[in-house]
């Protein structure tokens, strides 16, 4: 890894759950990304997207990290070491404010990986960040993302903007206990 990237790397934090490791992302977590945009799975991401389109993607995201201090975490199974998925705090270009997101590997979808991952970041972002809420901004089609979101203790809240004007905007409160 470059010193630079070493950096930004060692400045992310590794925040650990009862099944989870949440890291710093690595080169190697793009193959999973370009994977899940190369599928139909990314529909409700604006993909199905090129390879070359991913990397976009997810350069912008993992940079983050070195722009405003947050951004994505890479998902390993803490005893396996198994690459599951990604979630994290995303604010690019086009998004209104801050937002939480995820996505798991086909592999660990249904096992609650991503709402313990979820919830871990929550936790992060209250102890980390003096900000009231943090939203996820979901397609209407999405309805697994939106159950999550609300899984997570969120609420949808239509005075909140999206990105376009039909998305579901799901608020999660950050004041009340983690």
């Amino acid at each position: 890894m470059q010193p630079v990237a070493r950096q930004i790397a060692d400045a992310v934090p590794v925040i650990q759950t009862e099944r989870l490791r949440l890291r710093a992302p690595q080169l190697q977590d793009f193959d999973h990304h370009a994977a899940f945009f190369a599928s139909d799975r990314s529909v409700h991401e604006g993909g199905p997207k090129d390879r070359h389109a991913a990397w976009q993607t997810w350069a912008a995201d993992v940079a983050l990290w070195a722009l405003k201090g947050y951004g994505p975490f890479g998902i390993d199974h803490r005893t396996t070491g198994t690459y599951l998925g990604e979630v994290g705090i995303y604010h690019g270009e086009g998004l209104p404010a801050p937002e939480l997101g995820w996505f798991v590997t086909p592999e660990a979808e249904g096992k609650g990986i991503a709402v313990e991952a979820a919830r871990a970041v929550m936790n992060w972002v209250k102890a980390s960040f003096d900000w009231p809420h943090i939203t996820s901004i979901i397609e209407p089609a999405n309805t697994r993302s939106i159950a999550l979101g609300l899984r997570l203790g969120g609420v949808i809240d239509p005075s909140l903007p999206g990105i376009d004007p039909d998305d579901v905007v799901i608020r999660h409160d950050l004041r009340g206990a983690a």
